[in-house]
């Protein structure tokens, strides 16, 4: 009797332990897949640093937010992150780990074109969506576009536009000289502002490359002082991130703004408080956004966001943390319209979309997902200006704007662009289409 209840105990004691156990394995499996992993591929070190550190902050806010309101789908996110460099080669490593090892539901990220291209390749490979966050060479979304990827911010045809608009009108008949990162983003947005202000020959309007990633100080100051021998009216720097402030301390220091205009294509708050007040005073730049914007045309989704921003942060947002919180919660409502995770329905959901969010309306462009959004020229305040600020980033007076779809490529130009590159002129077929 002692034995078959000693039997019939030992059994029952270890049925209990293993329901315990496996209630507990599913417990805990269970809380990780209420999880959606996604991936932020950014400049944590390299020249595009200081740009880097807003698209992590902003993404941080949004995710917040969205986790408080019940996360995606019931899911809570959580930001997995690499550090580029700012380099292609360890993007295409931190990817492919982002999204084989960690298992994110896609990628967002960048502040270097060449980055941004070969994130975008991988998630092509494997089946996950990649958003760029600070991506201004027109080959982006354009010669190197694919279903698989989305750009929010601007590009460089639509930067140089609303810029040489404003250039024309005040530099007509002008020299001017070009300074350049000697890659993807730098040369076409070289070529962009060339053809709208009207100074492609380049035995009039000459130019020199300066080298990218590794461009040093020296090579700065060789560049400065070929622009002080040639005295252009107008010194473009299509340089950007730490490269651009150095590159106009240099020039201020040699005393070059006395003599000409210096204008930066692609501006960022993060790079006009690099090179400082006194150093940026005077230049003329393009931006997809600034943190004035909102305040001067009365966006209240901007507004709201600036002043998280900085409530959390103790200073406003750049364009590239606007473009990382405006990606997350539109990445959000695409799955949510799709009903699901799933990387084809999520880019249906996105192709076409309009959405109103830090500024007026924009459009997620079903061809080559260029997000169409209003632009602006804009000119570095005096240095009084901006110490006045309570944060002293008050750094931009914005001289114009331009509608998204006055700036934009259009189908026709996109077409030969392609063609030219030996694209085809439409986007791959989704898996199911």
């Amino acid at each position: 009797m002692k034995a078959h209840f000693f039997a019939w105990f030992q059994k029952r004691y270890f049925g209990i332990i293993m329901m315990a156990v496996l209630l507990g394995f599913l417990s805990v499996h269970g809380a990780n897949a209420e999880v959606a992993k996604i991936g932020l591929n950014y400049p944590k070190t390299g020249p595009y640093l200081v740009e880097g550190l807003d698209q992590l902050r902003a993404a941080e806010l949004a995710t917040e937010e969205i986790n408080a309101a019940g996360g995606i789908l019931g899911q809570k996110i959580e930001i997995v992150w690499r550090d580029s460099q700012s380099k292609p080669d360890v993007t295409t490593v931190n990817v492919t780990e982002l999204i084989d090892k960690e298992g994110v539901k896609m990628v967002f990220g960048g502040s270097a074109s060449s980055v941004a291209i070969a994130a975008g390749k991988v998630c092509r490979e494997k089946n996950r969506i990649f958003f760029g966050t600070l991506t201004y060479s027109t080959e982006t979304t354009g010669e190197e576009g694919h279903r698989y990827i989305f750009r929010e911010c601007y590009d460089a045809w639509m930067g140089a536009k609303v810029l040489s608009s404003y250039m024309k009108e005040k530099f007509a008949g002008k020299k001017y000289l070009y300074i350049t990162a000697d890659y993807t983003w730098g040369r076409t947005t070289e070529a962009s502002v060339r053809k709208f202000s009207g100074t492609e020959d380049k035995s009039v309007h000459k130019g020199m490359l300066t080298p990218f990633p590794a461009a040093t100080e020296e090579d700065f100051k060789k560049a400065i002082s070929f622009a002080k021998m040639v005295k252009p009216d107008v010194l473009v720097l299509v340089l950007f991130g730490k490269d651009m402030t150095t590159a106009v301390r240099i020039a201020t220091t040699m005393g070059l703004k006395k003599d000409m205009q210096i204008v930066v294509p692609n501006i960022t708050l993060g790079m006009a408080e690099g090179g400082g007040a006194k150093v940026m005073e005077g230049v003329i730049g393009a931006l997809p956004w600034d943190w004035k914007i909102p305040y001067k045309y009365n966006y209240a989704g901007g507004i709201q966001f600036v002043e998280k921003f900085a409530a959390k942060y103790n200073r406003y947002p750049s364009c590239s943390g606007a473009s990382a919180y405006a990606i997350l919660y539109e990445y959000k409502a695409a799955v949510e319209r799709a009903g699901t995770f799933d990387t084809p329905a999520v880019i249906k959901a996105l192709e076409g979309h309009e959405y109103t969010l830090l500024k007026d309306k924009q459009i997620w462009r079903d061809f080559d997902h260029q997000s169409v959004q209003t632009v602006y020229a804009v000119r570095c305040n005096p240095e009084e200006v901006v110490n006045k600020d309570k944060f002293k980033l008050d750094y931009f007076e914005i001289l114009s704007s331009m509608p998204g779809a006055e700036a934009v490529k259009t189908r026709e130009e996109w077409n030969e662009a392609r063609k030219a590159a030996g694209k085809p002129t439409e986007y791959e077929k989704l898996p199911g289409e």
